[in-house]
Formats: C-alpha cells, structure tokens, sequence
C-alpha cells in the first residue's frame, strides 16, 4: 500500500509541475519562463522540480509534445474515419476543439508560436503530414471529382475550419477590451459557433 501510495504521490507532483508550466510557458513564453516561477507556480520547491525534469528544456520539450499530440491527434482520428460524413467529420471537429480551447483557451497562441519559431521540428513531431493525406481530404477530392464542391485546393477548406474555430480565442483579450465582451458573452458566443460553424463550412462546402 505504501508503494502505490508515493506512486500516486509522484504522478500527481509530475502534473502539478507540467500544469504550471504549461500555463507560464503559454502565457510568458520559453525564455521568459524560469524554472522557479514554474516551482512556485506548482507550489513545490526547485529542487524538486529539478529531480523530475533536469532541466527547464527538457520540462518545455515534453509539455510541447503532449500539447502538440492533444490538440494534432483529434484532428488525425476525426479526419480517417471512413464511417462518417463530411458534414458528420466537421461537427465532431468544431465540438471537439471547441470543447477542448475553452478548457485551455491560450493554446492556439502557444502553438502557433512555436510553429512559426520552428516548423520543421515540431510538424515531424505532431506528423502533420497524416492530415493532408487523411480519409477527408479522399472525400473532399472525390465531391470535387463529382462537382458536388467547388474545385479548390482542400486545404482552403481545412484552413477554414480550424480558423473558424481557433481565432474567437485569438481575439479575445481585444474583443474583451475593445468591444466591452465580458466572460460571460464571450462564453455564449463561443457556444453558439459550435451551431454556427458547421451550418458556415455547410454552406462553403455545398454539400447536398
């Protein structure tokens, strides 16, 4: 018993110390980042958070690859499901994801971040590549083949989809400060887009 016991209390140090680097490495970004904000973030001492992680790069390595595989997987699993629909694989996306940045709504400035600072590394992480040759972009070049959608690049739809859904979160510090939005507003409007999105990529894509 005893065992499990400082198991459980390990597991639960190592995600209080991810937790709060996450949040200073999304708000602050890596180099403003020390390893003692992390620590007292995480309400541990250093030298702890030292015997876990080495290092604050290895500490950013991992939490970038688990956030990368959270926010890159779903799209790969909704997007190579034979079973379904295009119109059935765009609701799954904007409820997934929708769900998901209201949980962690700093998440797409983080990533993005990082994507533009190093593409190459972490587009090989997240293998990017199984997007563009998923089972939804076979269905999006089959309707074209048939000309039941226009007959434009897929990836203008892709692109659509994802900005729809990522740039409320972008733009919501300036739609809280300039437009007077509060939380609350915010909230109902975001829950509204998980209605509104899949009726607009409906209409961009013409499905009959």
């Amino acid at each position: 018993m005893a065992t499990i016991k400082k198991k459980s209390l390990d597991l639960s140090t190592e995600q209080k110390i991810k937790k709060a680097a996450l949040k200073l490495f999304t708000q602050k970004g890596f180099s403003a980042t020390r390893t003692r904000d992390i620590s007292d973030e995480a309400g541990i001492n250093l030298a702890l958070l030292n015997y876990y992680f080495r290092s604050k790069e290895n500490l950013f390595q991992l939490v970038m690859a688990e956030i990368l595989q959270k926010f890159f997987s779903g799209i790969i699993e909704i997007f190579n499901d034979e079973a379904t629909s295009l119109d059935e694989k765009v609701n799954s996306f904007v409820a997934r994801y929708t769900a998901l940045l209201k949980e962690q709504p700093e998440l797409p400035l983080f990533i993005f971040h990082e994507l533009r600072l190093h593409p190459q590394k972490l587009a090989s992480k997240i293998g990017l590549s199984k997007v563009f040759n998923s089972f939804f972009f076979k269905q999006l070049s089959a309707e074209m083949d048939r000309k039941k959608i226009a007959p434009i690049h897929p990836l203008h739809y892709v692109l659509n989809m994802i900005g729809m859904c990522v740039f409320p979160f972008i733009a919501a510090p300036l739609l809280k400060h300039i437009a007077g939005v509060d939380a609350r507003t915010f909230e109902t409007i975001v829950d509204e887009r998980k209605v509104l999105v899949p009726k607009w990529m409906k209409s961009i894509l013409n499905t009959k």
